[in-house]
């Protein structure tokens, strides 16, 4: 659920039943869906923040539930906050820290074959990856794993929504009388730079399905008003970031 100005019910919601693997692609679709993927590099590399975090509190959820305790399992976003609620049967009780964590699979054979399908790391690697790369995606180190009866994950949001609106809207230091002047595909691209920044102009046409030649019409635009900015060699394609 995605729980940002309706939190008494839900602002957008999927009731997910298929198997683990269709379960993990939907859940991070969801995520991608409402979760920007900051722009952040380590060294001369990009990566992405919002996979590293959220495959592993994903694949978690999948791989180590109890799956004879009938307890739904919950997936909220929340405007300070991502929230996840899963049976467990504990190992030990309480929270999981990178200092005193031993991994313990649940469900060793499916943690196999998550594993080796690319879609967990190694045994304990992803959760010390959640806590290293938590500030840099939200301003806050204050994650929580609790191995209890129900298991319950918390990555904090604090500074996520900040920059994006629940609404859409762009906020974040652009100029809203410059936002009022664009046009519909303008604002999409906008917004999808501003979900997605380091994004190049081909991954736009194809994640929005827009021809690329409208697609360099409205970066123009966009960079005129100064409201993106282009980064990179023309050589590589180059990429776009918000104007901060």
């Amino acid at each position: 659920m995605l729980r940002i100005k309706d939190i008494e019910r839900y602002d957008d919601r999927e009731n997910i039943r298929c198997n683990l693997v269709d379960a993990y692609d939907k859940l991070m679709q969801f995520i991608a869906k409402h979760l920007p993927d900051k722009f952040y590099l380590e060294g001369d590399q990009r990566i992405s923040l919002r996979d590293i975090i959220f495959r592993e509190v994903i694949s978690n959820l999948l791989i180590h539930r109890e799956y004879t305790n009938a307890y739904p399992s919950t997936f909220i976003i929340y405007r300070d906050r991502l929230e996840v609620k899963n049976a467990n049967k504990p190992h030990a009780y309480g929270q999981l820290l990178p200092a005193n964590f031993e991994p313990f699979p649940k469900n060793p054979h499916i943690a196999q074959i998550f594993t080796q399908m690319g879609r967990s790391e190694e045994p304990g690697t992803g959760i010390r990856k959640v806590y290293k790369y938590s500030k840099a995606y939200s301003g806050n180190e204050g994650i929580e794993f609790l191995e209890q009866d129900i298991f319950i994950t918390k990555v904090p949001l604090d500074n996520v929504f900040n920059e994006i609106l629940g609404d859409g809207e762009i906020n974040g230091g652009l100029n809203g009388g410059l936002i009022g002047g664009l046009n519909d595909g303008q604002l999409k691209v906008l917004k999808y730079i501003q979900l997605n920044e380091g994004i190049k102009a081909k991954e736009i046409s194809d994640k929005l399905d827009i021809p690329i030649d409208t697609i360099d019409k409205h970066i123009r635009v966009l960079i005129n008003n100064k409201l993106i900015e282009r980064r990179g060699s023309k050589k590589t394609g180059g990429y776009y970031i918000i104007n901060n």
